[in-house]
């Protein structure tokens, strides 16, 4: 039998705090074991001052925004995940054959967009996202529904002054296509970064930020450390992506806001910076990436 604390579904014990507070740019309360303010306060303990909470869908993003009007150091970033909109659209997949779709449609995707349209109007809503393209997932009849809903997302993003937040999986060249063809917001935020150099190169001349997640601590991912040091320090951000992609060396074990500084030093290690000079720097390009 594995002692208690090798099990991995005990969460990790606690870092040592940062002395330099930094954001969460990316995290799912509401997929993680407490309650949030047990959560928030966690985080604070350990130099986590602030979260962007994201949404993935309507209920999601209604949540994300009450819980950003309930507590000052919560964000909200609402939107439908690049594989709701299909899902929406197609109905569900899973028991469609292909030969009759059921309930679903543009009208049920418009009315789920105007939904995430009104939550972006709301003070305590920073950013639209997750949105963007995930070829992963979804097969190639949701493709096209993928990049229209990208496209509606980056409208509503700029009309009402909000950061855009990317999801992008298996599909860097088709997002990045789709971003300048549309004229990407002024502020755009790649989350869980996981493109090579090259990329990271193409996205700071665009000045978008680049997030990092705790797959830039796994040892095998040399090529994403690469592209953190061509990333420039004032466009790095960094994010749990929690309950998911726990850092090194916890990984497969639950994730959350209070194991930040675990990615925080990896991160510096690979740059040659001193921890507090990183965190400087993230906490100031999230705030300015969020507007807050």
């Amino acid at each position: 039998m594995a002692r208690k604390d090798d099990d991995r579904s005990t969460p990790p014990p606690p870092p040592a705090p940062l002395a330099v507070a930094v954001a969460d740019s990316h995290t799912h309360l509401d997929m993680q074991s407490g309650t949030p303010a047990e959560g928030l306060a966690k985080a604070a303990a350990v130099g986590v001052a602030a979260v962007v909470q994201v949404g993935c869908d309507v209920a999601g993003s209604r949540w994300a925004a009450e819980l950003a009007a309930e507590f000052e150091q919560v964000h909200a970033a609402v939107a439908l995940h690049p594989n709701e909109a299909p899902r929406i659209f197609l109905g569900d997949p899973d028991n469609w054959s292909g030969q009759q779709r059921p309930a679903g449609g543009a009208a049920v995707l418009d009315a789920a967009l105007a939904e995430i349209d009104a939550l972006a109007a709301l003070p305590q809503v920073r950013a639209v996202g997750e949105t963007g393209l995930d070829y992963f997932r979804t097969g190639p009849e949701g493709v096209d529904i993928q990049q229209e809903s990208f496209r509606r997302h980056i409208e509503i993003a700029k009309r009402h002054g909000k950061a855009l937040v990317i999801h992008d999986r298996d599909a860097h060249e088709d997002v990045i296509r789709v971003l300048l063809e549309e004229g990407a917001p002024e502020r755009t935020v790649f989350h869980c970064y996981s493109g090579d150099a090259a990329m990271a190169k193409t996205c700071a001349e665009h000045g978008w930020y680049l997030s990092f997640a705790g797959p830039v601590t796994f040892k095998a991912n040399q090529p994403l450390r690469d592209a953190l040091l061509a990333t420039p320090l004032e466009r790095v951000l960094v994010e749990t992506d929690a309950p998911f992609l726990t850092p090194h060396p916890y990984r497969g074990r639950p994730n959350a806001p209070y194991l930040i500084p675990v990615t925080v030093r990896s991160m510096a290690d690979t740059l040659g910076l001193h921890e507090d000079e990183l965190s400087t720097a993230i906490a100031a390009n999230t705030a300015r990436a969020f507007g807050y």
